[in-house]
């Protein structure tokens, strides 16, 4: 299970509930890109959320 390297958001848990109402579990993976990045003056490979490539794109 990856992690965004940034923020550092990670799976989240939950269950499943069909009309019967049985509750197994499940996972909301998150959506991890790997990209490169400028940090520092060069470029540097990190797999990041899109919710945080969205906010670096803005900044």
């Amino acid at each position: 299970m990856s992690k965004c390297q940034q923020c550092g958001k990670g799976p989240q848990f939950g269950n499943n509930r069909p009309w019967s109402k049985k509750a197994t579990r499940r996972i909301w993976s998150v959506n991890i890109q790997k990209t490169t990045v400028m940090e520092g003056g060069r470029a540097v490979s990190k797999r990041l959320c899109t919710a945080c490539l969205k906010s670096q794109t803005k900044a």
